[in-house]
């Protein structure tokens, strides 16, 4: 087994905090995105989709997708359990998971892709090529700070998104904070909420993964 991975990118660094979590390790080997090693044929040839994090099995078999590396390795290690232990705590990690990618990482990327000249022709990342939308790079960052409203909004009264305990969403939602730092998009001073809850994540061994 090996990840690929790429220190500076903010989806495989959701898996090494994930992995730190868990205490799990597992040999990785570096593309580096900003050099354009996705694109040499030996890892075209491994990993089509030319995109990080991917989880290369001893048996062949190639996961991409962040969420489904980890949900992978949770089958493998359940303990701790990061994605809630009862249906309901399922279902809300699930929740706040899917809404910190859909509504808070991909906001951030559409506006970082469609602004930084070394996008250019790839606004989205893969095998194919895509023009940039400069008219998208001020809703993405409108859709970022929207998210951290919602986000200040549901740690309220709680410790950790789910409710008191630790999971991904924690994990996913605080590299998205993190990342919309990259687009200038920052929590507000009112965002009281935030800046606990992000202090606590930063306490965490695992952000320095």
């Amino acid at each position: 087994m090996k990840l690929f991975d790429f220190e500076l990118a903010p989806n495989p660094r959701r898996v090494r905090m994930y992995l730190a979590e868990k205490g799990l390790q597992i040999p990785s080997v570096q593309i580096n995105l900003r050099q354009g090693e996705q694109f040499h044929v030996a890892f075209k040839d491994e990993n089509p989709s030319m995109i990080v994090p991917a989880l290369a099995l001893d048996d062949g078999t190639l996961i991409t997708e962040t969420m489904a590396i980890c949900r992978y390795l949770e089958a493998l290690h359940p303990t701790p359990p990061l994605f809630g232990s009862t249906p309901k705590e399922q279902a809300i990690v699930e929740m706040w998971s899917r809404r910190a990618e859909l509504e808070g990482f991909m906001a951030v990327a559409e506006a970082l892709r469609n602004s930084v000249e070394r996008f250019k022709d790839r606004a989205l990342p893969g095998p194919r090529n895509y023009a940039q939308i400069p008219a998208l790079v001020e809703r993405g960052k409108a859709r970022a700070a929207g998210f951290l409203e919602d986000l200040e909004a549901g740690l309220a009264g709680k410790t950790w998104l789910a409710g008191e305990f630790f999971s991904v969403a924690d994990i996913t939602a605080y590299v998205v904070v993190e990342f919309a730092g990259w687009v200038e998009v920052q929590p507000a001073d009112h965002q009281q909420n935030i800046e606990r809850w992000r202090a606590a994540m930063a306490a965490r061994p695992s952000a320095s993964a």
